[in-house]
């Protein structure tokens, strides 16, 4: 069992930037790949962004590409997002996640753990 713990949410104003974190830790049978989803009120959870076991692949939702960046560290057991240019639409509860898989994946049913969310309100 994996367990992961999200920091770094908080309050900004349009056009600024956060950073969150996800530190994991816990027995592991794998190298996962790892995500973040976000999820705002009266919507379902969506994909963000994920990294792959190394970090040499990254993936990102096309409303995020060119304004968010994850990566990894795989000595610290920690992964971040930092996130640019933040749109008031990007507020949400981000959700850090482990996949069952190396490779970096898009699809929720991939990933087998979950973080309890941390909220990221941006204002206009």
């Amino acid at each position: 069992q994996v367990q992961l713990v999200e920091s770094g949410g908080g309050v900004v104003q349009s056009g600024g930037s956060l950073r969150l974190s996800c530190a994991h830790s816990g027995r592991t049978f794998s190298s996962p790949a790892m995500g973040w989803f976000r999820q705002a009120p009266g919507k379902e959870r969506e994909f963000v962004a994920a990294i792959s076991w190394g970090g040499a692949v990254t993936l990102y939702a096309d409303a995020v590409k060119g304004r968010f960046a994850i990566s990894r560290d795989n000595a610290k057991n920690t992964m971040s997002l930092q996130m640019n240019i933040l749109k008031p639409e990007d507020t949400a509860v981000y959700y850090c996640a482990a996949s069952l898989f190396s490779a970096a994946t898009t699809e929720r049913e991939d990933f087998s753990s979950w973080g309890q969310g941390t909220q990221v309100t941006v204002s206009s």
